[in-house]
């Protein structure tokens, strides 16, 4: 798992080889301790280049270790040999440094970076630290505020930024390998004490104390209750305030701290359910790894609203060729200069030139008529979607995919008034779409592998995270929020406000309370949705409209709030009381107070103390809940593809790891027997009641998420 071999006459180099990133497993690491000793003990050997093969340095350790008992040799020793070595030892840096791949980067003597290399010590994203010496060594060579940054946040730098935060020695456009060999020749003799960071001593800011409080601050609000980024900056605190040897004990001991939580558990879940989501079949047998997809080089964007510019953006930068349609000049131009900003922006935050060349904007469907593919983002609207639809059909080549943005319809309807229906397939973006992660890929009945296979593959290299999902309404993540949202409503009309439910799931860890979220994207939203769900309409009493509806319960507060014009921020009051429209700044509203008090004096209702324990099991049960019936609909290929829906879609927190994961954490059973009990609390509201298959698990001793496929009694997925 080490190559070893003589260059240059008296130049070891030893090469990590575990494809595909020579990840530090067990082999490799013993590989890397022979080769090293091997070459300090031949006095022919002057220097040594550690390096890896195909082309990359090393991804950081292998996280598949992480749930066996460790295997001898452990890093930390390996790496203290590396250092102490009497030899200069040279690390060449090609693509990634990433985790344990640069704390062993960092025990080398020099590094040597390829300019399109990227480093960085991304652990605190699995809930744990770097914890073979990185909150040590990283704070001696950057100092302590570029330390806190990188090792708190887990981001990674290019090979630019790290030069000139001293972590690399020389960054090459040619060869890192050769240009790490001829570094090394040049520095046989030189003393090696100076360059080895255990014995540096860390540099210290004036007010350090100062910066330590502002970086924590800062980092809870940023971590949302995640543990391991606090964690990290006692660590770092350790590195400034301790020798090394003592500073290293430190952080070994907050590593055990961290290294068997339930959030390492549930980031690690999530690592590896992006890998499984991504490995997607069919019920007709075509799968992700036997399915070729088509190749796209050009595409349009139908509608510039919010969703379209964004989606213009996300093809652009992913190199390929827009043609963007709208149906008036003035909705036209809007749209090209917010796209055109975006590209901008983004270009010059990245140091590029923005690529406007690769999008036109158009009036013409008919300019359509050479796209490889074809994203339609107008109103949700089923009439006009049909009628882009047919049009498509006369336009585009036979063999264009076409595709709908769209967030809740029927996409086999909308294939139906094609003349391709196997070409057609859902991809929801979710807005800002040029910034959140989620695609979900909508799989029609009449849906082709092809077309699933393209549309999955384009979702990765735009760099979304593609979820496959079954064609039903709201589809995965909609379906399931609908659910959340009515216990929302129902918890405002029990006794909360929307600030205290929002505070409640956010201290839960969700990036915004539900309020604020509804707020965002504005409530009207939902309005429109309801209206085509039969749920409003003239038979609905104005002055006193029923609480129950198509046979359960129903509230009609945020409707109250959406005909007195309150909108969320785009009206300047929503929920929340905004300082303009448009403003984000969310602020309680005495006005919401006491509408939601007469409301609750005109219907009777009692307001009661409600517990944030309560709002958060509410909330977050019917979201797991609806998820097992999901599952047992086919809807969805396992409970990873769910909790990543949630995780890149709709601000679930990552340490929690989904609403499916975080049910079998709490215990499968205690969300059974709590979901039973507001049922009884609640009998009007049915998706209480508890999912045939969170009861069939329980039945069955409450097994491991990973074998929760096995008791799903659905013989037809519907993927």
């Amino acid at each position: 798992m080490a190559q070893y071999a003589l260059t240059k006459g008296s130049i070891a180099l030893i090469s990590l080889a575990h494809p595909p990133v020579n990840a530090l497993s067990a082999a490799v690491r013993k590989g890397i301790t022979e080769a090293v000793a091997r070459a300090f003990r031949d006095p022919q050997v002057k220097a040594v280049v550690l390096c890896g093969e195909n082309g990359k340095f090393c991804g950081g350790a292998d996280i598949t270790e992480f749930a066996k008992p460790m295997s001898e040799p452990p890093l930390v020793p390996m790496i203290h040999a590396i250092e102490a070595g009497e030899k200069p030892v040279v690390a060449a840096i090609e693509e990634m440094a990433l985790g344990g791949g640069l704390e062993l980067a960092l025990a080398c003597h020099y590094r040597v970076a390829h300019a399109k290399a990227r480093l960085g010590l991304p652990e605190v994203t699995l809930g744990l630290l770097p914890a073979a010496g990185g909150t040590q060594r990283l704070p001696r060579l950057t100092g302590i505020p570029a330390a806190l940054d990188l090792i708190t946040t887990g981001r990674h730098i290019s090979a630019q930024e790290a030069l000139k935060l001293g972590i690399v020695d020389q960054v090459t456009e040619g060869n890192a390998v050769e240009a790490a060999v001829e570094l090394a020749r040049s520095v046989v003799g030189r003393p090696l004490a100076p360059r080895r960071l255990s014995n540096c001593a860390t540099p210290l800011p004036e007010d350090l104390d100062g910066i330590f409080e502002e970086v924590l601050v800062q980092v809870k609000r940023r971590a949302r209750g995640a543990m391991a980024p606090v964690v990290a900056v006692k660590a770092v605190r350790a590195a400034a305030e301790l020798p090394y040897s003592r500073g290293m004990e430190c952080e070994m001991a907050l590593m055990n701290t961290l290294f068997t939580s339930g959030q390492a558990r549930a980031l690690q879940y999530c690592f590896f359910a992006q890998r499984v989501a991504g490995k997607w079949s069919l019920p007709n047998g075509a799968r992700w790894d036997n399915s070729r997809p088509r190749e796209v080089h050009t595409a349009g964007v139908i509608g510039l609203g919010t969703m379209g510019r964004g989606i213009a953006v996300c093809l652009v930068k992913a190199g390929i060729s827009v043609v963007a349609v709208e149906t008036e000049e003035k909705q036209l131009d809007s749209g090209r200069r917010a796209v055109r900003g975006m590209l901008e922006r983004d270009a010059k935050r990245r140091g590029v030139t923005a690529p406007l060349h690769l999008i036109t904007f158009t009036l013409s469907l008919q300019q359509l008529r050479d796209v490889d593919l074809v994203i339609e983002a107008v109103f949700e609207d089923m009439a006009l979607k049909k009628s882009v639809f047919a049009e498509l059909s006369r336009v585009c080549r036979p063999n264009a995919l076409l595709c709908t943005n769209t967030s809740i319809l029927d996409v086999d309807e909308l294939a139906s008034v094609t003349d391709r229906p196997p070409l057609v397939v859902g991809m929801h973006f979710f807005a800002p779409a040029h910034v959140m992660k989620l695609l979900e890929v909508i799989c029609a009945p009449r849906s082709s592998p092809e077309a699933v296979a393209t549309a999955m593959t384009l979702g990765k290299r735009l760099g979304k995270v593609s979820v496959a999902v079954g064609n039903c309404p709201g589809f995965v993540g909609n379906r399931m929020m609908k659910f959340y949202l009515d216990q929302a409503h129902f918890l405002l009309e029990e006794g909360a406000s929307p600030e205290q439910v929002d505070q409640a799931l956010e201290e839960f860890g969700f990036a915004l309370g539900i309020f604020k979220v509804t707020d965002l994207s504005g409530l009207d939203v939902g309005w429109r949705v309801r209206k085509a769900d039969g749920l409003i309409g003239p038979d609905v009493d104005p002055q006193f409209p029923s609480r129950h509806r198509q046979g359960c319960r129903y509230c009609p507060l945020p409707d109250l709030l959406c005909e007195q014009g309150r909108l969320g921020q785009k009206s300047g009051q929503g929920w929340y009381l905004y300082d303009s429209a448009g403003s984000k700044e969310a602020r309680p509203d005495p006005a919401i107070s006491s509408f939601l008090q007469e409301y609750r004096l005109r219907y009777g209702i009692s307001a009661r103390h409600v517990t944030a324990q309560e709002m958060v099991e509410r909330c977050v049960f019917v979201l797991a809940n609806e998820g097992f019936q999901i599952l047992e609909d086919g809807m969805a290929a396992g409970p990873e593809d769910i909790d990543m829906v949630y995780v890149f879609g709709y601000g679930w927190p990552q340490h929690r790891g989904g609403p499916m994961f975080h049910a079998a954490q709490v215990g499968l059973a205690t969300v059974l027997q709590r979901l039973e009990f507001y049922h009884r609390q609640n009998p009007d509201i049915p998706h209480f009641q508890p999912s045939t298959l969170l009861k069939r698990l329980v039945g069955a001793g409450s097994p491991p998420i990973q074998q929760w496929k096995q008791h799903i009694r659905s013989i037809h997925s519907q993927l």
